[in-house]
């Protein structure tokens, strides 16, 4: 069985482009590495604030880096662990896909059909004028919605599968939101990983 496949998915809409690859890892080795990352990661669990009110963060997150630089995002600064050794093997292997170098990534862990991400554009000005994002998903799938800022009939979603990767690059994060909206459904578990460039 080969490791990677080479069905790729290309996706053309104002403003951005897409790459997805359903099957960037077979599901042996995307099993392997769900339970890997559910038990090693230091997962966190932060609060943010929206409208004056304190939440928690509803998914669980980590950073990890080649660096010590901090990121930011929804008014959190998250300070990076060092990539560990199966963390950095999984970032050459997207790296290598991708054609990409990447300083870090951003792991999100929802434990249920009540975690969630909401709209937003990963538009910090440390990721750089046109960032590239890549996003490797292991376990449950859940829809990826995305929308244009200014064409409103401009809406979509991509399912993301269990060892699939989603390129987003061009000019997709100024005019673009994504989410992962939360469910009713009784689903499981999914774990996220958005590897990207912090400056």
């Amino acid at each position: 069985m080969n490791l990677f496949s080479q069905e790729k998915r290309y996706f053309n809409f104002p403003n951005a482009k897409l790459i997805y690859l359903e099957n960037f890892y077979d599901s042996f080795k995307a099993d392997h590495y769900f339970n890997l990352l559910k038990n090693d990661v230091n997962w966190q669990q932060d609060d943010i604030t929206i409208f004056g009110k304190t939440y928690k963060q509803p998914r669980l997150t980590a950073l990890y880096a080649n660096n010590n630089t901090p990121y930011t995002y929804s008014n959190i600064t998250m300070q990076p662990t060092m990539f560990s050794p199966e963390l950095l093997k999984i970032k050459q292997d997207v790296e290598t896909e991708v054609q990409q170098i990447f300083t870090s990534v951003l792991l999100n862990y929802y434990r249920d059909g009540n975690d969630s991400n909401g709209w937003h554009a990963d538009n910090e000005k440390e990721l750089g004028l046109n960032p590239v994002i890549a996003s490797l998903s292991f376990g449950e799938t859940r829809p990826f919605h995305f929308k244009h800022r200014h064409i409103k009939n401009e809406k979509h979603k991509i399912h993301l599968t269990h060892g699939s990767l989603l390129l987003m690059q061009g000019e997709m994060q100024h005019y673009w939101l994504h989410q992962i909206a939360k469910t009713k459904k009784d689903i499981g578990e999914r774990i996220n990983l958005t590897f990207r460039s912090i400056l």
